[in-house]
């Protein structure tokens, strides 16, 4: 299949999901299509609640392409690779809309960071999470500020070091990454989309100042997650990353 990132609303419920062939990895069309396709979601007047989801069975997201990455020849290109996750978690961020996050299976890295950006996330059993980035000479830099401000600097901390590991479901959700974990994909969809409908029949106003409310003091984001995108471009240029993602690939 080709990879493709949709909008589809149903019942004032606007659905966002994006797919890749390659256990749903993202390159840079697939986050900038996901960057703009959440905008336009959070300025359509017929939808009242986002939810985040991506296509297949497996894998949420297994993060950042490494075949682009692999291709990476210089500082620039680097920081504008990985600002393109920066991109998507500060458009999820500025989206007036609430997002629903539906996390299907495993997720890797940025994958993490997207679900750690929404504003209510739910997962089946099988969405263990893992922060493999030092294990590949970089780091989660980008969106380390979404995961510590969803499960704390400690959980983060842990996780990155223990590059890995895939930590199960079920310490995401006593971390605060899930609200709930449920047994099938089938339930999954289920409480979502009952939770999204119902939310959709509440004040928009009061739904939107409640977002305000929860991203309060991350106005200086657009910059912070800029300068991270600049690091990690950086390290992705070195020898050890290099070597790394091509036995990985």
């Amino acid at each position: 299949m080709e990879p493709y990132v949709t909008l589809n609303i149903e019942n004032k419920v606007g659905y966002v999901e994006f797919f890749h062939p390659n256990r749903n990895s993202m390159p840079s069309s697939i986050l900038a299509l996901l960057t703009q396709t959440i905008k336009e979601a959070g300025n359509d007047e017929n939808i009242e609640v986002v939810v985040l989801k991506s296509g297949g069975d497996r894998t949420f997201c297994a993060g950042a392409s490494f075949n682009e990455v692999i291709a990476i020849e210089d500082e620039d290109s680097g920081k504008t690779f990985f600002s393109g996750f920066a991109n998507v978690i500060n458009a999820m961020r500025q989206c007036p809309k609430l997002i629903i996050g539906r996390i299907q299976g495993k997720t890797v890295g940025g994958g993490v960071g997207l679900a750690a950006s929404t504003d209510y996330c739910m997962a089946t059993k099988y969405a263990s999470i893992r922060l493999s980035e030092l294990s590949i000479g970089i780091g989660p830099f980008v969106i380390e500020p979404a995961v510590s401000r969803k499960i704390g600097l400690t959980a983060m901390s842990q996780m990155t070091i223990d590059a890995e590991t895939f930590f199960s479901a079920d310490y995401a959700k006593e971390k605060g990454l899930y609200a709930d974990v449920f047994e099938t994909t089938e339930e999954l969809d289920e409480a979502v989309k009952a939770l999204a409908e119902k939310l959709a029949g509440y004040n928009p106003d009061a739904l939107k100042e409640m977002k305000t409310v929860f991203w309060e003091n991350t106005r200086h984001w657009d910059s912070l997650l800029e300068d991270r995108a600049k690091i990690s471009g950086k390290l992705v240029l070195s020898e050890f990353t290099k070597k790394t993602l091509k036995r990985f690939r």
